[in-house]
């Protein structure tokens, strides 16, 4: 009986940049035993494409028109747990890869990449495996540990990052993500997820909590 060969490693590709997505694309498809099988630039396409075409891996970029990676990778992987979604992004924050992670993304691995980091995460998700580039590891261990011990931390405020208290009042103040963030030179995608991780460590639920939050810490006053 002759020797069967290997099936190839199916890929699909979602990114809204089509120079970044082609880079990737040659990268994948020079790789032995690997193939693209789709390449879309919008988290719609990529959950219609996904469950068209049954890749074993989708390599899904987060901030996307429309629909967002992390919500395309929650409705892919509720439909189908059998394939993989590897998070490919610019974005080393703690909260997109605490929300990828809690969408059931299987990997998450930064756009500056080695290109054999990347081609080993590939292999690594569609095997069944985890994959988390080495400096967001490293960072979800210190998260683990300053959770362990955010129990002996009477004020939860001592719980926030040096940018998270800075961006306190701003966010207190009812300024647009928008707004704080041509203020400080971010995208407001991520004033939008240090907002989000800034109410969940505080256990707030709504602006006017955390305006009051604010005020009865002194971090700003409603005298002009």
């Amino acid at each position: 009986m002759a020797d069967q060969v290997p099936a190839e490693l199916r890929v699909l590709l979602a990114d809204d940049h089509t120079l970044v997505r082609s880079g990737i694309a040659r990268i994948v498809a020079e790789e032995p035993g690997m193939e693209v099988v789709g390449e879309v630039g919008d988290g719609t396409a990529a959950v219609e494409a996904a469950l068209r075409l049954r890749p074993d891996v989708v390599l899904m970029d987060v901030e996307m028109p429309g629909m967002s990676g992390i919500e395309a990778a929650r409705q892919i992987v509720e439909a189908d747990p059998s394939i993989h979604v590897l998070m490919l992004t610019m974005y080393d924050l703690d909260d997109v890869l605490f929300e990828a992670l809690q969408a059931g993304a299987a990997g998450y691995i930064l756009k500056g990449a080695a290109v054999d980091e990347l081609l080993n995460a590939v292999r690594s998700v569609s095997a069944g495996d985890a994959y988390i580039g080495p400096r967001m590891t490293t960072r979800l261990i210190r998260d683990y540990l300053s959770r362990s011990r955010s129990s002996e931390v009477e004020d939860e405020y001592e719980t926030l990052t040096a940018r998270e208290q800075e961006l306190l009042p701003l966010l207190a103040d009812e300024q647009s993500n928008e707004e704080i963030a041509r203020l400080l030179d971010l995208s407001p995608f991520t004033v939008r997820t240090h907002r989000q991780r800034v109410m969940q460590k505080l256990n707030l639920h709504t602006k006017s909590e955390l305006l009051k939050y604010a005020l009865r810490r002194g971090l700003i006053s409603l005298d002009e």
